[in-house]
């Protein structure tokens, strides 16, 4: 099952412009064709938009979970899920990934998530006739220092691989390879310090890329060879504008590597949107559409996606 994706704006950028409206954004009553349970419906073409969605997840202190889907036309528009998941409370949480049993019978998504020390991973059923339902398991502790997690899923060719990133406080970030169950160290990777929000960008059966922000305001990209031993090769694709962001969601758009970016700023409780051109280091094209009409009260904002989408986006 793959989210519908379109062509989205802006010729510099690679992308094909929504029209353009001087009038400002505003927020969507929910009425169910955006919800939780909307997620587990089969897709028709009558059910399509013209430009590209970004489906974000806030996960709260307080142990509930928002939805929203963000459209990336002018003005923005945002199409809330309604009620919020019972949850636990989180400080960091990585992608979600919707998934199904063999029969496309039961929908559910899967990801992890930072509980004070302890790494657990969730899996969040999406019934169609009645509200979601979490469950827990914790798979790793000693993650105190931990301060950002973000999650690779090459699954669309050969070989596939899954990985989690954690940016430590201690300038390094470390990568671990998802292997059914179990997590293996793979040794940390030195020169991150200054480093603040993350997520991945794209996803190859030979690489990851993640965009990362520092504390400056930089926007990086960082890109991370699958072979054992390879050094990471980190480009700066702008050198200001972005510390106001604690977190960052990435979503792809159109056939030529574009994405969408929403930088999420946590003490405003504010997302702004942008379309981003496949990332080349300072020749990357942007294109702001501006602020998110949601409100964002998450600890952090994460991408809801599918198991199978690719990230492309360098």
């Amino acid at each position: 099952m793959k989210l519908q994706r379109f062509a989205l704006a802006a010729a510099a950028v690679g992308l094909i412009a929504a029209a353009a409206a001087s009038v400002p954004a505003t927020a969507a009553t929910p009425d169910g064709t955006h919800s939780w349970a909307s997620k587990a419906a089969p897709k028709t073409k009558a059910a399509t938009v013209d430009s590209c969605l970004t489906s974000i997840g806030s996960p709260t202190a307080a142990g509930t979970v928002d939805g929203v889907d963000v459209e990336a036309s002018r003005p923005v528009k945002a199409y809330p899920y309604g009620d919020p998941i019972k949850f636990v409370g989180t400080r960091a949480n990585a992608t979600w990934y919707l998934a199904s049993n063999a029969s496309a019978t039961q929908f559910y998504y899967y990801g992890l998530l930072l509980q004070g020390g302890n790494l657990y991973r969730h899996t969040t059923y999406i019934p169609s006739n009645k509200a979601p339902v979490a469950t827990f398991k914790k798979v790793g502790s000693g993650w105190t220092s931990f301060k950002s997690i973000a999650t690779s899923n090459y699954s669309v060719g050969l070989p596939r691989h899954q990985y989690l990133y954690g940016l430590n406080t201690n300038g390094s970030l470390y990568r671990y390879s998802i292997v059914g169950a179990g997590f293996k160290a793979l040794g940390p990777l030195p020169g991150f310090r200054g480093f603040k929000a993350m997520t991945v960008l794209s996803e190859n059966a030979t690489y990851d890329t993640l965009l990362m922000t520092t504390n400056a305001g930089a926007l990086w990209t960082v890109h991370i060879p699958v072979a054992a031993g390879a050094k990471p090769v980190l480009k700066l694709v702008r050198s200001s504008g972005w510390s106001a962001y604690e977190s960052l969601v990435v979503y792809g758009c159109g056939d030529r590597g574009g994405s969408l970016v929403v930088g999420v700023d946590r003490d405003t409780k504010s997302g702004y949107l942008y379309g981003m051109s496949k990332a080349n280091g300072s020749k990357t094209a942007f294109l702001s559409y501006g602020k998110v009409p949601a409100t964002f009260n998450g600890v952090d904002a994460v991408s809801l996606t599918t198991h199978y989408d690719q990230l492309v986006g360098e």
